[in-house]
């Protein structure tokens, strides 16, 4: 059996030392630079699994055998060592692509765990299909390219900020990112953050000791340590309070917690993903969000495009969702090219989920055959400009807004032809059929 080789960076020798023993002490092998110089000529002689490297080296800086480690034909993952609090270096490190990063003075069980994490990456119980072209579904350029920066960050540590709009699919690419990382076989813990209430936050975070509050009757261990070696994925991060804010960024900087009632800090080691349909940079700029939690969640930023901006994908997003909705029952119905024609128009406010959701409703009334226009009853919507609309800014639910929205065209057309049925239709561009479906489901046609 051979032993994995681990490249060591540091012009100390105490620190060489020390990481040398504990390396060795996992069976993994060891070579040695002084420098960077020292270090390339090595890369070239050696097929090594993981790099370990000091930030200060005499001939230049860790962050240069990044990069250089990043544009090989075979990168291997690379962990920085940064002085203690210096969070800033270990960002920019994460950002250029290193693994990850410890802190002096250094903590061998946390080191430790970051090899381990690393070499997962090498091993041949990692080398399955990483393509997430049947799970993530497109072929438009943009999916082609967040397919791509999945795998990308699916060998890194680093804490990931995916936005999108409402239904664009963030919590389906935060389990992806999780499920290809060398913490796929750990959990993958997801938490609405606005559905918490206010006063569990602290304890559903950290936990909390039995006693500690009044209600508190056994111990809970909270989402951290639930998602301890995995994936904690923060979805709507922008509705976490002031005080919770404070907390976490502790929480991340240390990669320590303290539940409610516990006088000790218990270590954790957790891979945080984050969204929100929000703006977080607007958040930071009106004061409701911290700028120091911002950058620490945000050192890589995934977007994901509106459905609208990716249109070419729509026939295969039909194809897929129609079958997962028949299921194995029968034959998966066609659309006509009226009916497929509208979608390709139509702006898709609620974006993938809305998707799904027209076409369950339209199996629900399709006459058997193909799924036509009616048969979809996109909401009257349809034609208008997605900048005269703000859909974030809606009471209530998507859902409700354009309930609203569609009740007031009715509601008008119905008033314009004196409550004669048939004339509000024709005027609106619907069959009666359609029409009346529409009355029943806003409860106008009592």
């Amino acid at each position: 059996m051979t032993h994995p080789l681990a490249l060591i960076v540091d012009d100390e020798p105490d620190i060489r030392e020390l990481l040398e023993i504990t390396l060795n002490r996992m069976n993994i092998r060891t070579f040695c630079a002084e420098n960077i110089a020292d270090a390339k000529a090595l890369l070239l002689q050696q097929p090594f699994e993981i790099c370990l490297t000091d930030m200060k080296l005499p001939d230049g800086n860790g962050l240069d055998l990044v990069d250089h480690i990043q544009s090989l034909r075979n990168p291997i993952p690379v962990a920085v060592i940064t002085a203690h609090g210096n969070m800033d270096t270990a960002i920019l490190a994460m950002k250029k692509g290193a693994f990850d990063f410890v802190s002096k003075p250094v903590e061998l069980s946390e080191l430790r765990q970051l090899i381990t994490s690393a070499l997962k990456l090498s091993t041949p119980t990692l080398s399955k299909d990483r393509r997430t072209r049947h799970t993530l579904l497109g072929e438009s350029e943009v999916m082609r390219q967040i397919r791509s920066k999945i795998d990308k960050l699916a060998r890194s540590q680093a804490p990931v900020y995916i936005s999108g709009e409402s239904g664009s699919g963030k919590e389906l690419v935060a389990r992806l990112i999780h499920q290809q990382s060398s913490r796929g076989d750990k959990p993958f813990v997801a938490i609405n953050c606005g559905a918490i209430p206010l006063e569990l936050m602290e304890s559903e975070f950290f936990g909390h000791k039995k006693g500690s509050f009044t209600g508190a009757v056994n111990d809970n261990k909270g989402l951290f340590l639930a998602a301890d070696g995995g994936t904690l994925f923060l979805d709507e991060v922008a509705d976490l309070p002031q005080s919770l804010q404070v907390k976490l960024l502790r929480a991340i900087q240390e990669k320590k917690i303290r539940p409610v009632g516990e006088h000790q800090e218990i270590p954790v080691d957790v891979r945080l993903l984050s969204a929100t349909h929000k703006n977080l940079a607007d958040m930071v700029q009106a004061g409701s969000f911290r700028q120091d939690l911002y950058y620490r969640i945000n050192v890589i930023d995934l977007n994901l495009p509106p459905l609208r901006q990716r249109t070419e994908d729509i026939a295969l997003l039909v194809e897929h969702l129609l079958r997962k909705l028949v299921g194995n029952t029968s034959s998966t119905p066609s659309l006509t090219s009226d009916a497929m024609a509208a979608l390709l128009k139509y702006p898709f406010p609620g974006n993938v989920r809305e998707l799904e959701n027209i076409l369950e409703r339209a199996l629900a009334l399709y006459d058997g055959n193909s799924i036509d226009v009616d048969d979809l009853n996109l909401p009257l919507i349809a034609h208008q400009t997605q900048a005269s609309m703000d859909y974030d800014s809606a009471i209530g639910s998507l859902e409700d807004h354009l309930d609203a929205i569609e009740r007031k065209a009715i509601t008008q057309a119905l008033e314009d032809n004196k409550w004669n049925k048939t004339a509000a239709a024709k005027q609106l561009g619907l069959s009666f059929r359609s029409f009346r479906y529409r009355l029943k489901k806003l409860q106008l046609d009592e």
